[in-house]
């Protein structure tokens, strides 16, 4: 995506830098659930949120994207701030694949047309063009030979694996994901883990929030902990793993590893 330079960004841009993030807020009500995040996710890096329920993590991974309104602060993605009231959200959202906890794939559509759908109805690609592509997709993840399945006919690894080759289909240059094997049984997991790096080894710029531990420290170039809505401590694998500074990140880390 060409970042619209017409916008005014009031965050002072950084060489390389994929998502600025700066004194992030988000509050419900009287609940403030982000209390000031600053962060920056390179180009290509992959980006680990880690920490304990209810620490703002998918919120902070849902304004990412604008799916949730952002009470202050701000969100520039490839430029473009999004909490400027004149950005064309649709159009920066096609450039950000999300993959959620469940996988709201369309039970009505077999898992090929389930990938074709946002391709042909949001890009206007032809249906010869998309339905080309989505069978790459599917091959990518694994699936080629569940192309005419329904959901009601695949496990929850391959619904997830089919979610994330939905995302894949719009071309996005980031993937945010959040909690996408939480909701899978234990032996399911590792086949969307391998989807997920596979895609960090091809150079996407992913964020994603897990609680699997094993895969944050194997493919992170950064890991973000955080506890009741704040940035605890970041770093790499190594660091905050062998040698984590905070006694709340300690803390987490004795209880989960």
């Amino acid at each position: 995506m060409t970042a619209d330079l017409s916008k005014a960004v009031p965050v002072e841009g950084k060489p390389g830098v994929k998502i600025a993030i700066k004194d992030l807020h988000k509050a419900f009500g009287d609940n403030e659930v982000l209390k000031g995040i600053d962060a920056d996710i390179a180009n290509g890096e992959v980006v680990c949120i880690i920490g304990p329920s209810g620490s703002g993590k998918s919120t902070l991974l849902r304004c990412l994207n604008k799916l949730e309104d952002i009470t202050g602060g701000h969100v520039v993605v490839d430029g473009v701030d999004l909490t400027d009231k004149n950005v064309n959200l649709d159009k920066v959202r096609q450039n950000i694949g999300m993959v959620f906890q469940h996988f709201n794939l369309f039970p009505h559509m077999t898992a090929l047309e389930n990938v074709m759908l946002a391709p042909v109805q949001t890009k206007k690609e032809s249906k010869a063009e998309a339905k080309n592509s989505a069978l790459e997709l599917l091959e990518q993840v694994g699936l080629s030979d569940r192309a005419h399945y329904k959901p009601a006919s695949l496990s929850g690894g391959q619904k997830q694996r089919v979610a994330i080759a939905r995302a894949l289909a719009m071309n996005p240059s980031i993937m945010l994901f959040d909690e996408a094997t939480s909701a899978l049984d234990p032996e399911m997991v590792g086949e969307v883990l391998q989807v997920l790096r596979d895609l960090a080894k091809g150079g996407m710029t992913m964020v994603v929030v897990t609680h699997e531990m094993g895969f944050a420290r194997e493919v992170s170039d950064r890991i973000i902990f955080m506890a009741e809505g704040v940035i605890v401590e970041e770093g790499t694998p190594d660091q905050l793993f062998g040698n984590p500074q905070n006694p709340r990140t300690q803390d987490f880390l004795n209880k989960v590893l």
